[in-house]
């Protein structure tokens, strides 16, 4: 046994082991530190740049304009406030109704094409994939709506249904919280020159996309009765109208919506319609475009006019009874009130009225879907 004044061969290995154990201990904190400090400085100078510079603005802008265009609209307040969110939403519905009022010269002259001319073209760049499709028989187009009363209709069912070739998807609609039943359409809705939805009557002017019955693509603000007059036969509401007489009307990326998948409706000079499919919200395969993306594309192909439909979820081309896009929606396709649809006999074509009857001013949106068919 060892006695206190004892001591052991180790024990002054054992010190300066553990010594340098404390040592290393204590470098290793001063770098996680350092560390924590880079990170934190980066972090602030990063905030600062995000919040207090023009480029890092126009990025949250950017990001913002993309949360409006979503079911997340809400979380836009947190990257520009309430009061600035309000007032951005306010804005661009105030710019797209001054879009809609700009005179179209409609300056197409219809062509004659083949009945079944309908070709399908892929988009793909860095930031987006989709595709175009070309129609170049105008008249092959028809607005079609679901067929089941207090439900929306998915637009791969409504071709499959009718025997379409290809279809899109159409205009607004009722959406409380991002997950309705799709039945109550947003201002109006037109099919085979029949009114078959007035939200707000014949009198009030809404922004519509549609064709008339000589071909010719109609955009922009009007009144449901102006619209009669004019030949329209099929309309669906949205906006914004952004190229008019062949001219782009949307002057830069940050005034581009945000980014999203889309969906557009375009015509050429000599009367050929082209729908604009772009997929988004798909990290790694598409991520979406602005209207600014889509405007250069169509006035590279010499569109005369362009309108913008429901994109978001909603976004889906599909031809011969097969989705050609990936909708965002992890849940598939959403169902729909109106779509655009491509056929061969377009004459034999009766959409019927399935809100006929019905007090379409106290239908309840939210509630759920009455079918479970796709």
């Amino acid at each position: 046994m060892r006695t206190p004044t004892e001591t052991t061969s180790f024990e002054p290995n054992y010190r300066s082991k553990r010594f340098k154990r404390r040592s290393a201990f204590a470098r290793w904190r001063r770098r996680i530190a350092i560390a924590c400090a880079g990170v934190l400085v980066i972090m602030l100078g990063g905030a600062g740049w995000f919040y207090l510079t023009p480029s890092g603005s126009d990025i949250r802008y950017m990001m913002a304009d993309t949360l409006i265009t979503s079911q997340h609209r809400y979380l836009a307040k947190y990257l520009i406030g309430q009061d600035e969110l309000n007032s951005r939403v306010a804005e661009y519905m105030k710019k797209f109704d001054e879009m809609g009022e700009i005179k179209d010269e409609h300056n197409v002259a219809l062509a004659s094409h083949p009945a079944s001319d309908v070709q399908v073209e892929k988009i793909s760049t860095a930031k987006f994939k989709g595709f175009i499709m070309y129609v170049h028989d105008p008249k092959m187009i028809r607005v079609a709506t679901t067929n089941v009363v207090g439900s929306g209709e998915t637009v791969l069912s409504m071709v499959k249904r009718t025997g379409a070739i290809a279809g899109v998807n159409g205009g607004a609609f009722d959406d409380p919280n991002w997950d309705g039943n799709g039945f109550r359409p947003a201002g109006i809705v037109m099919s085979g020159g029949k009114v078959l939805y007035k939200g707000d009557g014949m009198q009030a002017p809404v922004n519509v996309v549609g064709i008339d019955k000589n071909g010719l693509m109609v955009a922009g603000r009007y009144k449901p009765s102006q619209l009669l007059d004019m030949g329209v036969t099929d309309a669906v509401t949205f906006q914004p109208k952004f190229i008019v007489n062949g001219k782009g009307l949307i002057k830069n990326e940050a005034d581009g919506w945000g980014i999203a998948p889309r969906t557009v409706m375009a015509q050429q000079k000599d009367g050929t319609i082209l729908f604009v499919v772009i997929d988004g919200r798909q990290p790694g395969y598409s991520v979406g475009a602005t209207l600014y993306d889509i405007q250069k594309i169509l006035l590279e192909k010499n569109v005369v006019t362009a309108a913008n439909l429901d994109g978001g979820s909603s976004t889906v081309l599909v031809k011969d009874d097969e989705v050609v896009n990936k909708p965002s929606s992890q849940y598939g396709m959403r169902y729909l009130p109106s779509a655009f649809l491509v056929f061969d006999h377009p004459e034999t074509f009766d959409a019927g009225n399935i809100w006929k009857g019905i007090d379409m001013q106290h239908f309840d949106s939210s509630q759920p879907r009455t079918t479970t068919s796709s």
